[in-house]
């Protein structure tokens, strides 16, 4: 009986084994059969490591970017669309990783975990998907940025869409140069990058609107209180920390307008490491972020154990700080929406995203208040006809090199809620001269678009 009971022992253990490896097989190939079927040794959708079998790319308004034609991958016949869109479309090789060919594989080749590509095979296509962006308006940020590395996203704030993610350099998928690979001058330095979801960049003054914020959230007098600017903000032992001019007395509002750093630098220092780190943080540093199915590029931020010099460098945007644009566009579309919360970005139209908490609704709302005054009180609004502009210029340092320009913000029109991002690499110059007519050409883009091409069909129908 003894024997007979340790047989069975040991066959119940190996059929528990064995239901046990079945479970993981299933569990394992439900987990990953997905990236398996779309690897590039898939006889199926490749061809020397070329996709070639997959659903049609739209934009928002139907436009085809990428297609399946008798076997073969066809972007948009237009030059500019291809080479404004390559790097949210994506190239067939996989190059750029964030793009639609290569992160949303799964999706357009049809693939189910019953049917595996079955659809593809038999039909030649897989699925269609249809994206947020506006080729139209991604051609008009392709042009405005001109022969400047860097980036433009339209974002809105409302729905979550993106409607523009503009990188350059960009290449012609139909005419990809031959020396991407070989050259050393720096021309294609980040060409397979999208630099909106993956760049990351020293913000300089724009990161003010997150000092601002520990401020507003921690100084109860803040409000009130009044700053003196000689020139430069100087701790006790000499360090100092320049100025971009002598603005003598301003309020917390003016500080802002003029982008005072002594004003800022000052608020850093005084507010200390544990609040500076918990504000940042809470407006999306150090935080993962997910677009769809990829992830942005950490937007970095730690003073944990800065010195007040050190400190006072973050607060007006510079030290060790780096942002991601798309998240930059994030944070201003929680101060747009005055509650703090904004959507999750997505690149698919018409997809319902979760909301992400960036500041108190408190804060939000005085931001917004702040940085309409910027536009009308500095800027002026006759640098953004008809829109309703809010936003932050800044000019961010960088060793060695010229300073990159930016501009961040966006419309306070309920028909037009969207969000903008300007930067431009190693441009020199400021914001307010290099990134802001930019940032005017798309936004007034846009206007023509959505705001002014509904009200000419309201008045004809």
């Amino acid at each position: 009986m003894n024997r007979i009971s340790r047989r069975s022992y040991i066959m119940y253990f190996f059929a528990f084994a064995f239901f046990i490896g079945l479970m993981i097989l299933f569990f394992t190939m439900e987990a990953n059969s997905g990236k398996w079927v779309v690897k590039d040794y898939n006889k199926h959708l490749y061809s020397n490591g070329e996709l070639l079998a997959a659903g049609t790319i739209t934009d928002r308004y139907g436009v085809v970017l990428a297609q399946t034609v008798d076997g073969e991958r066809k972007y948009n016949d237009d030059y500019k669309v291809r080479t404004a869109t390559l790097h949210v479309v994506g190239d067939t090789a996989g190059f750029i990783s964030t793009g639609v060919h290569s992160s949303m594989k799964s999706q357009l080749t049809g693939y189910s975990l019953l049917n595996g590509v079955y659809k593809l095979k038999k039909n030649g296509t897989g699925n269609d998907i249809q994206l947020s962006i506006d080729s139209r308006l991604c051609v008009t940020a392709m042009d405005a940025l001109g022969n400047n590395k860097g980036t433009i996203g339209v974002y809105n704030y409302k729905t979550g869409e993106v409607y523009c993610a503009v990188s350059l350099p960009t290449y012609d998928p139909y005419d990809k140069p031959k020396d991407i690979m070989t050259d050393d001058t720096g021309k294609y330095e980040g060409i397979y990058m999208n630099r909106y979801f993956s760049g990351l960049y020293t913000p300089g003054s724009t990161f003010k609107i997150v000092t601002a914020c520990c401020a507003i959230d921690n100084l109860i007098d803040i409000n009130t209180r009044t700053f003196t600017c000689n020139g430069a903000w100087v701790n006790k032992v000499g360090n100092k920390v320049t100025c971009n001019g002598v603005h003598g007395t301003l309020n917390f509002e003016q500080a802002l307008q003029h982008s005072c750093n002594t004003a800022f630098a000052s608020l850093a220092a005084e507010l200390g490491n544990e609040k500076m780190q918990k504000t940042a943080e809470e407006c999306g540093f150090n935080k993962k972020i997910y677009v769809d199915n990829f992830k942005l590029a950490t937007s970095y931020y730690d003073v944990s154990d800065a010195y007040d010099i050190d400190r006072a460098w973050s607060g007006i945007g510079q030290y060790t700080t780096l942002i991601n644009p798309c998240h930059s566009t994030m944070m201003v579309g929680a101060i747009a929406n005055k509650t703090g919360y904004t959507p999750v970005p997505t690149l698919i139209k018409g997809k319902n995203t979760s909301k992400m908490n960036f500041m108190g609704s408190v804060s939000a709302k005085k931001l917004n208040q702040m940085l309409r005054s910027n536009v009308e009180n500095y800027y002026g609004d006759n640098r953004f006809p008809n829109l309703v502009m809010c936003g932050k210029t800044g000019t961010a340092e960088v060793s060695g090199k010229k300073p990159h320009t930016w501009f961040v913000g966006y419309s306070q029109r309920d028909d037009l809620p969207l969000a903008i991002v300007v930067v431009c690499e190693n441009s020199g110059g400021f914001g307010i001269d290099v990134a802001i007519p930019i940032a005017n050409t798309v936004m007034q883009k846009a206007y023509e678009l959505y705001v002014l091409a509904y009200a000419n069909l309201g008045e004809e129908g």
